[in-house]
């Protein structure tokens, strides 16, 4: 018998929050880790459709169920069924917590305070998104459940000590997913502290089509990004330190575009489709407040995605590598059947004084919110 019990409140108390129209949750035993680690699995559902899943293991967003224009749900993010799918090779960072630093640094190298610091090599000849082995999509985060006035959701707590996957000082990271009571929308808020300075840059890697996971291509949605500037890359994707404008290139969304359009311009390049970062105009917004960053939409569904941050980056990573690996429900997830839009500072910051400083140092507090919303029409 599977160990199950409510995440928030009982069943009468569930069943009255539902006839409201408010968010509710559980949870569940997911399975074991290769080395008999215990996974949860928590539940948000809410009276407007949307269904969303957790696991402990990465602080992972694993199902995220929406309506289209007719009212028919489908989960429009990939990942797998089980434990070990999230724990194999064919695992993508499929909506996972990435950090502690997310994207790339080159060369597996920064230098902080006047000390030297060398990581994995994990994407030749680069460190990404934090580590090999114990990189924070690897570790079994601690679930406590949360209710607020916007919805109901999962905290994740999870404290990496100094040194681990190379990286200094001890971090402590929270990561707080919340549903709306009555939106179909998912707010994510990441918070850290540390006791030496040290690198923060954490993000979700949730791959979308909004024809649901495991549809076939994700060419034919249309894309906006609110960015009139990009970070351009050497041949291994690090920056080169430049930031310049998107206009009169393939990479200019300023307008909804169809992703297809022009995408086969950039397979011979090292991105072998898209995996930029954009330079978010946050036009009229203050730092530190949401402005909208990226809205997707798939014309067929009907649903549409708007991604509102705080942070003044977002990677779109088109799903050049996805290599038709057998996912949830044993769907193929086939080549660019999927995208990613990753909002965090720009990539290897760490090594770019003029870009915007992923340093985090004692007493200071490391914030990020990120919401996706979804509707249909």
């Amino acid at each position: 018998m599977r160990n199950r019990h409510s995440v928030l409140f009982s069943s009468v108390i569930a069943a009255t929050l539902l006839a409201s129209t408010q968010a509710y949750g559980e949870s569940e035993h997911f399975g074991k880790t290769a080395d008999g680690q215990d996974v949860e699995v928590y539940t948000l559902k809410n009276e407007s459709g949307a269904i969303v899943k957790l696991i402990t293991l990465g602080a992972t967003l694993t199902e995220m169920h929406v309506p289209d224009k007719d009212g028919k749900s489908a989960d429009v993010v990939l990942g797998f069924d089980d434990v070990a799918g999230y724990q194999s090779e064919d695992n993508q960072y499929f909506g996972v917590t990435v950090g502690r630093v997310a994207n790339r640094i080159a060369k597996g190298k920064f230098s902080l305070n006047g000390k030297d610091y060398t990581l994995a090599v994990n994407n030749e000849p680069n460190h990404l998104h934090g580590g090999v082995k114990r990189s924070l999509d690897k570790v079994i985060w601690k679930a406590k459940e949360v209710k607020t006035k916007l919805g109901v959701g999962v905290r994740f707590t999870y404290t990496s000590p100094d040194g681990e996957e190379g990286y200094p000082g001890k971090l402590n990271v929270s990561v707080t997913y919340i549903l709306s009571n009555n939106r179909n929308s998912v707010r994510i808020s990441y918070t850290a502290k540390t006791d030496q300075p040290t690198p923060v840059n954490l993000t979700n890697h949730s791959y979308f089509n909004l024809a649901g996971a495991g549809s076939k291509t994700v060419l034919g949605h249309t894309l906006t990004i609110a960015a009139d500037k990009y970070t351009p890359t050497d041949d291994t994707l690090i920056p080169t330190g430049k930031i310049e404008s998107v206009e009169g290139t393939d990479l200019d969304f300023r307008e909804p575009t169809r992703i297809g359009k022009r995408i086969k311009s950039l397979d011979d390049t090292a991105a072998i489709g898209y995996d930029h970062n954009y330079v978010l105009t946050r036009q009229d917004v203050k730092a530190g407040e949401l402005a909208v960053a990226a809205r997707l939409r798939d014309p067929k569904s009907g649903r549409i995605l708007v991604v509102r941050t705080t942070e003044p980056g977002i990677q779109f990573y088109s799903g050049n590598f996805l290599k038709d690996q057998k996912g949830k429900g044993g769907k193929a997830y086939a080549h660019r059947s999927a995208l990613c839009l990753e909002t965090q500072h720009y990539p290897d910051s760490i090594n770019h004084p003029n870009f915007p400083s992923v340093v985090l140092k004692p007493g200071e507090t490391y914030k990020h919110v990120c919401v996706y919303s979804f509707t249909a029409k």
